[in-house]
């Protein structure tokens, strides 16, 4: 193991403030320099939790990022390693994602997607000139400096990134977010700088129309894509779109690697270099709204993948404190979570533990605006998408596109613990209707789509609420039990901006049945919420119990 990066202790040089984000391995604060005043973002990183290889990863990072220093990426400014922590300090950033900048602006047009993928291919041509390869190109990756109009953009987030030898081509192993996957890596195939611009080409799609080149419900489908490289540019949207665009997008869209445009030509195209010339200067209204639903659902996938790590390792932390709700009647038994494909995967970190992850993926630099969700630990492989793809206007009738919650994330800022207690009270609303068995009350917390996992649908996701209606109908706690006590165990909630969150926690429910006779029930249970029109509405959830007569079926209560 390296020694470490500094002999000096954190505490010495910097004072740490409010925390701005977390991850399964590590938590974002924001922290003054002692000498300047100035304000940074540390990533505390807990190396109790790692091992051997993922703390040479986390080395490998800062590594990486010490060596790049450019406008366009977000700077680390120090690192240091005590004996059961590593500190490291990145510029604070404040604009949040570009992506949720852009949807916020009065004006957009091609000329400005060109200037945004200007800056990104800055970035990547100066980590390709040093060296590195990202591997990790994606909307949840590009921040911005401030809030101030014409904010840099920043790269952020290295824990993937690899050192390469000039133009060399080898196999890395398997490394990214599946819509930004290049064909040479799904074909497990050598590859190198090459994957970058792929993915920056996927992003100039998105950054055009407001939806990506590649889509499919089924992962397969979706990779199949990919490596035939099957993409097009349907109409209306893409009718206004220069054919200089079009061409930069061809030349980012190759297939074969070798014929791929590199970073430093792209920079040379004419879309690029004299946008003034070529770029249109329309305002793209219908690029901003579809970006808006774009952006959406990556917040609502974002919390569905957190549902998944929160519950996996959730019945061994929960605290012996509670919520309770107590009611006359009623049963404690619905919830909820999801799988799903979009999340950052690692070969290494797969084949490895797939419970315990390898090193945080949480974000390393933290934007002080409310953008998002910082997640932490590695995911397993994903298996084929549960949810609709997003193409042009897609609806929110189910969770979403693309967001890694192991990778990017932003701040919980003033009026979270606000948010966060409307969770837990809308949570608790929807629990006491299902003690009371008012299924009215549940389906106007409900989304009408609403998605589900639990022990009842053996192993399918189910859709609709006639799957819960059943329940609700034939709930014999509800009918035969004299009293119900509903208790939430440790209630975590995981905001995702304004108007996302993810709640995870224990429940604990106890009951009188007829004879007299006490029963405790428990089981661990993820809900996404989502925001409509100043309403918080349940729209995916997940619940597991390892008790086989925890069910609302009547057989298990006679």
């Amino acid at each position: 193991m390296a020694a470490p990066a500094a002999c000096t202790r954190f505490s010495d040089n910097y004072d740490l403030k409010e925390e701005l984000g977390k991850g399964a391995f590590s938590v974002v604060r924001r922290c003054v320099q002692k000498s300047s005043g100035q304000e940074f973002a540390a990533k505390i990183i807990n190396t109790k939790k790692l091992s051997a290889r993922d703390f040479q990863k986390l080395e490998r990072e800062a590594r990486i990022c010490r060596k790049l220093q450019h406008p366009n990426i977000v700077r680390l400014h120090d690192s240091i390693q005590e004996e059961n922590f590593h500190y490291l300090v990145f510029d604070l950033v404040t604009g949040g994602e570009l992506f949720e900048d852009i949807v916020a602006r009065e004006f957009y047009s091609e000329a400005d997607a060109s200037h945004c993928i200007q800056q990104i291919l800055e970035s990547v041509h100066h980590c390709h000139s040093n060296g590195v390869v990202h591997r990790d190109l994606k909307p949840e990756n590009l921040l911005l400096a401030s809030k101030a109009k014409g904010a840099a953009v920043k790269l952020a987030d290295f824990g993937l990134a690899i050192e390469v030898q000039g133009e060399q081509q080898a196999w890395f192993g398997f490394a990214g977010t599946p819509g930004y996957l290049s064909p040479e890596v799904l074909k497990k195939e050598p590859y190198g700088k090459p994957v970058d611009i792929w993915a920056c080409g996927v992003i100039l799609y998105i950054l055009l129309v407001g939806y990506p080149p590649f889509w499919d419900e089924d992962q397969h489908r979706l990779y199949a894509q990919i490596k035939a490289g099957a993409y097009d540019y349907p109409s209306p949207e893409w009718d206004t779109v220069t054919p200089e665009a079009k061409n930069l997008i061809n030349q980012m869209l190759t297939v074969i690697p070798s014929k791929r445009i590199t970073a430093s030509e792209a920079l040379k195209h004419p879309w690029i270099c004299q946008r003034e010339r070529v770029a249109s200067v329309v305002h793209r209204q219908e690029t901003v709204d579809c970006l808006k639903k774009f952006n959406a659902r990556r917040k609502l996938k974002g919390a569905i993948l957190t549902t998944m790590l929160a519950t996996r390792n959730f019945s061994s932390k929960y605290e012996p404190q509670g919520r309770s709700i107590i009611t006359k009647k009623g049963d404690g038994s619905q919830v909820k979570e999801s799988t799903d494909s979009s999340t950052t995967l690692e070969d290494d970190d797969i084949k490895e533990d797939k419970v315990k992850g390898g090193v945080d993926r949480s974000s390393t630099v933290i934007a002080k605006e409310p953008e998002g969700f910082v997640g932490g630990g590695t995911t397993p492989p994903p298996s084929p998408a549960s949810f609709p793809p997003t193409k042009p206007q897609p609806g929110f009738s189910s969770p979403p596109a693309s967001k890694s919650a192991l990778s990017l994330g932003t701040v919980l800022l003033q009026g979270a613990q606000a948010r966060k207690q409307e969770v837990i009270k809308m949570t608790e609303q929807l629990i006491e209707a299902i003690n009371t068995g008012d299924f009215e009350a549940y389906t106007k917390i409900c989304d009408p789509h609403l998605t589900a996992f639990e022990p009842e649908a053996l192993g399918n996701l189910v859709e609709g609420m006639d799957f819960h209606k059943f329940y609700f109908d034939n709930n014999v706690i509800v009918k035969n039990c004299k009293a119900v006590n509903t208790t939430i165990l440790n209630p975590n909630v995981h905001l995702l901006g304004e108007d996302a969150a993810c709640i995870a926690y224990v429940r604990l429910t106890q009951y009188m049945d007829k004879q007299g006779v006490a029963h405790s029930l428990q089981c661990e249970e993820t809900r996404v919420w989502h925001k409509r029109d100043n309403k918080w509405q349940n729209v995916h959830f997940h619940r597991s119990t390892n008790s086989p007569s925890y069910t609302f079926a009547p057989s298990a209560h006679k």
